[in-house]
């Protein structure tokens, strides 16, 4: 199995990376978002790698950090969720946001990822809560129904999922106001950034 790769980046595709090493290019399918962030061409790179055969086909998907990785194949172990849509999760949200979500239980902002429709977000809950609340670093923050009404309004305003979820986990003091007012000050914290 190859767990990980330490190579020079010869390419970047969309959604995939091709990384030498040793004389040989290994294609690696990423998060959307690794693509933007992981340097430039010529650069070293490390990726934490899975190696899933499909088809007798093998296939290389990578991370740049450890929890993601961790969390991918926590993701393939959940029924109905394939190696597009973990990675269409971990493309949305960062690892520690994406597991914070599952471990307060919010479906609704795991099914704002395309791809994932309700059934699917509360299966990703109830398989993997408890071992994430077990093993994953990232502190669980417990949303009410009033945060998840917030980043639902903030989706609504065409706010990204990722960043719905940070201005909810910085509002604080809010309960007892009324909805829209939570909004408000949600909409704030997202200016600020």
């Amino acid at each position: 199995m190859i767990a990980s790769l330490t190579g020079v980046l010869l390419a970047i595709g969309d959604g995939h990376l091709l990384v030498g090493v040793g004389g040989v290019g290994f294609l690696v399918y990423v998060p959307a978002p690794v693509t933007e962030t992981i340097g430039n061409v010529g650069d070293a790179v490390t990726l934490h790698t899975t190696l899933l055969v499909r088809d007798e086909t093998p296939v290389l998907y990578g991370f740049p950090t450890l929890q993601g990785k961790r969390l991918f194949d926590a993701l393939l172990g959940v029924s109905g969720v394939g190696p597009k849509l973990a990675l269409s999760l971990l493309g949305a949200f960062s690892p520690d946001e994406a597991a914070t979500a599952i471990v307060s239980g919010n479906a609704d902002l795991l099914s704002s990822v395309h791809g994932i429709g309700k059934r699917t977000a509360g299966r990703i809950v109830i398989d993997l809560q408890s071992k994430l609340q077990k093993e994953w670093e990232a502190a669980a923050v417990t949303l009410s129904s009033a945060s998840n009404d917030v980043a639902a309004a903030l989706l609504a305003l065409g706010y990204s999922a990722a960043e719905a979820q940070r201005a909810v986990a910085a509002l604080k003091d809010v309960n007892g106001l009324p909805l829209e007012e939570q909004v408000r000050q949600a909409l704030q914290s997202l200016a600020r950034e």
